[in-house]
């Protein structure tokens, strides 16, 4: 009796046929990009045929879309409550929001990568699905850094702001490869910067706002 009950536990814990084929589809088309990859490329690397893929997706496009949506959920997972929460102040904020999304690139190196590919595909398509933008204008983050922009004028575009910390927070992720095997830089040293970049990309981007 309690092999059976061990071994529905362990059936229960093993991902299904469905979420086998999206993940050896995020694999391919991170690999390869949504035009270049076929059915047949997804299939083959999930370990099963066409028609069982064809049954649960209908399509290779239903199926990016899918895991598009999904991607995009998980890299936001988490920020409204960090960039709406009453009780931080906006410079706490940014760290918060920093040490978030590296933590998330860590476990989840190639992302970028996906995300990028889906931009460079069909921009149009997928800024149409992110709903998000007017959610942020409501939120603890925006109104603090109205309130922080009232008081003392930012000597730049605020938009340098937030492109800066996404470069400094998502390129070395996309650049990886060329960091571990042009620069020497070995898996763990890399992850070591990552988490140096938890302390520094804020201080760095306090030092650009003259906030003190």
């Amino acid at each position: 009796m309690e092999n059976r009950i061990e071994d529905k536990k362990m059936e229960q814990q093993l991902p299904s046929t469905e979420e086998k084929i999206k993940e050896a589809a995020r694999r391919v088309f991170t690999l390869k990009g949504y035009a270049a990859t076929r059915t047949r490329d997804i299939a083959e690397e999930s370990g099963h045929n066409l028609a069982l893929l064809n049954y649960y997706f209908r399509s290779k496009e239903k199926l990016f879309d899918i895991i598009m949506m999904e991607n995009l959920e998980f890299f936001i997972r988490d920020v409204l409550g960090i960039i709406n929460d009453a009780g931080t102040t906006l410079e706490q904020k940014l760290e918060l929001l920093v040490e978030h999304y590296i933590d998330m690139l860590v476990q989840n190196p190639t992302l970028p990568i996906f995300i990028l590919n889906a931009v460079n595909t069909d921009p149009k398509g997928l800024i149409d699905k992110i709903t998000i933008d007017s959610l942020l204008d409501q939120t603890q983050l925006a109104k603090q850094w109205k309130e922080m922009a009232a008081k003392h004028p930012l000597p730049i575009n605020p938009l340098h702001i937030f492109l800066n910390v996404l470069s400094m927070t998502v390129f070395p992720f996309v650049a990886s490869p060329i960091i571990k095997m042009k620069l020497g830089v070995t898996d763990d040293a890399f992850q070591q910067l990552m988490q140096e970049r938890k302390k520094l990309i804020p201080i760095w981007v306090k030092s650009m706002l003259q906030i003190s």
